[in-house]
C-alpha cells in the first residue's frame, strides 16, 4: 500500500538566517520544503512545481509578499500563510482580506507554525471535492464546478475566483437560503484558529459579490441579513458534471 506523499511547501523569505533553519525544521516534521529568497525567485520555482502551501514573508526587496499573495490566490489557487514581523491588526486584516489563509507573526514558536500549516492543509483538503464528485452547482444561471474549481456566468464565460472566494461560495451553495453568521463562515471557510476579524469576512463577501452580482452595491444573490450575517437568496440545483 502506497503511503501518501509528503506535503510540499514553498518557503519565501529574504532572511536566510530564518529561512534556512526553518526549512530544516519543517523537513524534520515530514514536509518537503523548497526555499525562495524573493518573489522573483518564488515565481521561477512555481513554474517548475506546485506546492501544497506557501509560507510567505511580507517585507522583501523588490516585489513584496502582498503582491505575490494576490497572484497566488487569484491565479494559482494555492493556500498562503504569511510569516512576518508586521503584527499590527491593520496588517493582519489586509493580508487576510486579499486571500491569505493565516497569518503568523515573527518571532513564532515553530511547533505553532506546524500546527497552523496542518490546519490549513486540512481545510484545503475538506474544501477539495472527492475524486468521485460529479456534480455542478447551478444558481441563477451561474455554474460552479467544484472538481475543476471553475465558475461560469450565465453567458458561459469563466470568472476567476480565489481559493478563499471558492470556499466562501461553496459554503453558500451548500446552505442556500440559510443565514450564515460571521462566526459560522469563519469556521467553514478559514477556521477560527486563523484569528480573523469581522471586517475580513465582510470584505471577502464584497469581493465575491463583485464577481457574481449584476450590481454589487445592490446585491440580490448574496444578501446581508442585518444582525445575522449573510444568505444566498437563490435556489441551487446540483447537476451531473459533463467533461
Amino acid at each position: 500500500m502506497n503511503e501518501p506523499a509528503s506535503p510540499r511547501l514553498l518557503l519565501i523569505d529574504d532572511e536566510a538566517s530564518l529561512r534556512e533553519p526553518l526549512a530544516e525544521y519543517l523537513s524534520r516534521q515530514g514536509f518537503v520544503v523548497t526555499e525562495a529568497a524573493s518573489a522573483a525567485d518564488a515565481r521561477s520555482r512555481l513554474r517548475e512545481e506546485r506546492p501544497a502551501l506557501v509560507l510567505l514573508d511580507i517585507m522583501m526587496p523588490g516585489e513584496d509578499g502582498l503582491s505575490l499573495c494576490r497572484h497566488l490566490v487569484e491565479s494559482r489557487d494555492i493556500p498562503v500563510i504569511f510569516i512576518t514581523a508586521r503584527g499590527e491588526a491593520t496588517d493582519r486584516i489586509i493580508g487576510l482580506e486579499i486571500g491569505a489563509d493565516d497569518y503568523v507573526v515573527k518571532p513564532f514558536e515553530p511547533r505553532e507554525l506546524v500546527a497552523r500549516i496542518r490546519s490549513v492543509l486540512r481545510r484545503a483538503g475538506r474544501a477539495a471535492p472527492h475524486s468521485g464528485e460529479d456534480e455542478v452547482f447551478e444558481f441563477e444561471g451561474w455554474q460552479l464546478d467544484p472538481l475543476k474549481r471553475r465558475l461560469t456566468d450565465p453567458e458561459g464565460a469563466v470568472v476567476a475566483i480565489s481559493s478563499v472566494e471558492f470556499r466562501l461560495l461553496m459554503a453558500f451553495l451548500e446552505h442556500p437560503r440559510q443565514v450564515l453568521d460571521r462566526d459560522r463562515l469563519l469556521d467553514m471557510v478559514q477556521g477560527r484558529e486563523a484569528h480573523l476579524f469581522d471586517r475580513a469576512v465582510d470584505n471577502q463577501v464584497s469581493r465575491l459579490r463583485r464577481k457574481v452580482e449584476a450590481d454589487s452595491r445592490n446585491p440580490q444573490l448574496i444578501q446581508t441579513v442585518w444582525g445575522g450575517g449573510y444568505m444566498l437568496a437563490a435556489d441551487v440545483r446540483r447537476l451531473t458534471r459533463e467533461d
